[in-house]
């Protein structure tokens, strides 16, 4: 199953970019056993419009352009649904146990996501309460993707 990071906003070089990219690997290593491609990571420039609602009209219609209309979305929302890692890694397993062309999760632009773009989401996940700098919750996602992988191997990894 194909599996997809997508962010409004580019990582610069350094030592978020490279924890990432670590995590993305080990995900393709690990999943690649599981029937689960490595995390492929799509960034797209932030809107450059004058109003918040139309940098997040803006940022939806690239994001959907971007992205395989056969993915179901999984929108990192503030407002999102906050599970467990092994509800996490289930969801996962379920999703391409059930035949799923893939998986993308999806991480807005500074100002959020269009309202529509949210209505259409499969899910809306949060990494809790707070909020978090969209470096961070990149960094957190490919994590958990590669504790997904390991969740769904048996691997001692995820020991919780």
């Amino acid at each position: 199953m194909r599996l997809v990071i997508a962010a409004v906003g580019r990582l610069k070089a350094g030592p978020e970019r490279e924890l990432v990219a670590r995590y993305v690997e080990r995900a393709g290593q690990l999943g690649r056993s599981l029937g689960l491609d490595a995390p492929e990571i799509v960034e797209l420039d932030e809107s450059r419009a004058r109003r918040p609602e139309d940098r997040k009209r803006d940022e939806a219609e690239r994001l959907r352009a971007a992205l395989d209309p056969r993915c179901a979305i999984c929108a990192l929302d503030e407002r999102g649904k906050t599970i467990s890692s092994e509800a996490f890694a289930s969801d996962i397993g379920r999703r391409r146990d059930d035949g799923a062309a893939g998986l993308a999760f999806v991480i807005g632009g500074a100002d959020g996501f269009a309202p529509d773009f949210l209505a259409g989401a499969d899910m809306r996940l949060a990494f809790g309460a707070m909020t978090w700098p969209h470096q961070i919750v990149r960094i957190l996602l490919a994590e958990q993707i590669y504790r997904a992988a390991t969740i769904l191997a048996g691997h001692p990894y995820h020991r919780g």
